[in-house]
């Protein structure tokens, strides 16, 4: 009797086990089938702020169409082959479910304002994993550089030997690039509005933009200057007289060039430029030869009036300003280079050989320029 039991027993739990199996497999396999149709393309664009938008822009590019009739779909792209990632990436994408319930980018105006913030959430993400996505079809040691332009060769090659990652050059390969200039153009939309009140009691200032320099505070209407304050230049407030401030720059004037300081000796960072009066002004030290060109320097101080409305207080925000200006310049086509890897004086060739390159106006390439120029090899390398 007992060993019938016992039998019925053992039947009771395998019956109860091979059902949990089954449930489990139908489970998983029915898990398994629901995210898989979420990788579908049908699935990414059955909503109309895709349809209608980067979808379009996507059936242009050769991922859609191509010689070698491969196609890569959204998901090839924006997903994870492998299962741990895959479940992250869904995971994180289960937020896209709010903004379309909120209507965050339901017009195409909405999604235009929210085109640089998508496209740079979703570039730091293939950043941080090294365009993994990318790499499920392409590789460096799969390329034939040969039947490459030379070019695209050089590039490639390059980037290969440095370490270089997809997205660093390919931002724009499947749908169409942001508006680069909106971003930083905000900062410093802000930043001027926030200039005059952030500096109200502040000891140091710094220039936001070029702007002119006085020997005596402007009475009435300002006209031309009796120099020039060139941008990210670092100030002393003196006086401070309404809309203006007398302020005190030092710097270095070489031997011969008398009205001109810049930053530090040997280095072309432009501070301010000075009439013959201002410059005949100017408080000079002791000379000094620069071991590395045998040219005479003094480290000299001059003072003037300022329009205050032309500098912040705010050094963190004109950074911000800076680190967003170079990424939309120069992040846009190729890896951003990095401020230390050339010394100050190299900037100024590589900032002129690249700017017909770019939608930068001329004051915003004197700002990327000091920008670079502050943060070189040999002024640190780091922030100013």
């Amino acid at each position: 009797m007992s060993r019938f039991q016992f039998s019925r027993k053992t039947w009771s739990y395998f019956g109860v086990a091979s059902a949990g199996i089954v449930a489990g497999i139908i489970f998983w396999g029915g898990f398994n089938t629901a995210m898989e149709a979420t990788n579908s393309m049908e699935f990414c664009t059955s909503c109309h702020e895709m349809r209608d938008t980067v979808f379009q822009e996507y059936k242009k590019s050769i991922h859609y169409s191509n010689p070698a009739g491969v196609r890569a779909i959204c998901s090839d792209c924006h997903v994870p082959k492998d299962w741990t990632h895959k479940i992250v990436r869904k995971v994180q994408a289960s937020g896209e479910l709010w903004g379309k319930l909120t209507g965050s980018i339901d017009t195409p105006e909405k999604f235009e304002a929210k085109r640089l913030d998508l496209a740079k959430h979703e570039w730091a993400r293939m950043k941080a994993t090294d365009s993994r996505e990318c790499r499920n079809c392409h590789s460096f040691e799969a390329m034939d550089f040969g039947h490459q332009k030379p070019k695209g060769s050089k590039i490639m090659q390059k980037a290969m030997n440095e370490g270089g990652t997809c997205i660093d050059c390919h931002k724009g390969i499947a749908h169409k690039l942001p508006d680069m200039s909106s971003g930083y153009r905000k900062l410093l939309s802000d930043l001027k509005s926030a200039a005059s009140g952030r500096s109200g009691s502040a000891k140091a200032l710094w220039a936001i933009e070029s702007t002119e320099f006085y020997s005596a505070r402007p009475d009435g209407a300002t006209g031309k200057g009796d120099g020039t304050v060139f941008p990210m230049t670092q100030v002393k407030v003196l006086e401070r007289d309404g809309d203006f401030v007398k302020v005190e720059v030092h710097g270095w004037i070489q031997e011969g060039v008398k009205r001109l300081m810049v930053t530090a000796m040997g280095r072309r960072i432009f501070e301010v430029s000075m009439s013959e009066k201002v410059a005949g002004a100017v408080e000079l030290g002791e000379a000094r030869v620069d071991p590395d060109t045998t040219i005479s320097w003094k480290e000299g101080k001059v003072s003037g009036w300022v329009r205050t409305a032309a500098f912040t207080a705010d050094d963190g925000a004109l950074n911000a300003y800076g680190d967003e200006l170079a990424s939309a310049a120069c992040g846009a086509c190729h890896s951003q280079p990095a401020p230390g890897h050339y010394p100050a004086n190299q900037w100024i060739g590589i900032i002129k050989d690249m700017k017909d390159s770019t939608t930068l106006d001329a004051e915003e390439v004197r700002f990327l320029q000091a920008y670079y120029q502050l943060r070189a090899k040999d002024m640190g390398g780091g922030h100013m």
